[in-house]
C-alpha cells in the first residue's frame, strides 16, 4: 500500500472520487488510505469553458477521471484528438508536450496529463491570438473533438 493522501476541503467544495460526486458541508480533512481516482473541484473544467482545442482535450481526458465506466470511450477520443492536434500545431514545445501528455494516459497517469495540458495553455492563447493556426484548423478540431 502506497503512503496516505491528505487532501483539505473548504466548506460547499467538492470532489470527484472514482467517478462519485461529493461535497462537503464544512472544512474538513479527507485522508485516502488507497490508491484512488479523484479531481479536486477548481481542476474540473466545465463544458462551457472547453473554447480551445487544448481545453477540448483536457475535458476529454478529465471524462476518464469523472466517469470510470466511460473511461475506455474517452481514452480513444482522447487518442483521436492528440492525433488531430499534433496535425495541426507547429510549435515544437507544444508537440513534444502533446507527446508526453499522450503517453501519460496511455501509462494510465491521466492526473499527470490533465496538469501537462494545463501548462500549455499560456502558449496556446499565444498561439491562437497570433493566429500561429489556422482558423479552418481551429474550427476543424472542435466539429471532430467536440460533439458536446
Amino acid at each position: 500500500m502506497k503512503s496516505t493522501l491528505r487532501i483539505s476541503l473548504k466548506s460547499g467544495e467538492r470532489i470527484f472520487v472514482n467517478g462519485a460526486v461529493l461535497r462537503v458541508d464544512r472544512k474538513v480533512a479527507i485522508e485516502f488510505l488507497n490508491d484512488v481516482t479523484f479531481l479536486l473541484e477548481n481542476h474540473v473544467l466545465q463544458p462551457e469553458q472547453a473554447t480551445t482545442p487544448l481545453r477540448q482535450l483536457y475535458f476529454i481526458a478529465q471524462m476518464s477521471l469523472i466517469n470510470p465506466e466511460g473511461a475506455e470511450q474517452s481514452i480513444a477520443m482522447f487518442r483521436k484528438s492528440v492525433i488531430m492536434l499534433l496535425s495541426c500545431f507547429k510549435n515544437e514545445e507544444v508537440l513534444a508536450e502533446l507527446k508526453r501528455v499522450d503517453a501519460l494516459v496511455t501509462q494510465g497517469r491521466a492526473f499527470e496529463a490533465l496538469k501537462a495540458i494545463r501548462g500549455l495553455y499560456p502558449i496556446e492563447d499565444r498561439i491562437l491570438n497570433n493566429q500561429e493556426m489556422a482558423p479552418a484548423t481551429i474550427e476543424q478540431i472542435r466539429r471532430e473533438i467536440a460533439p458536446w
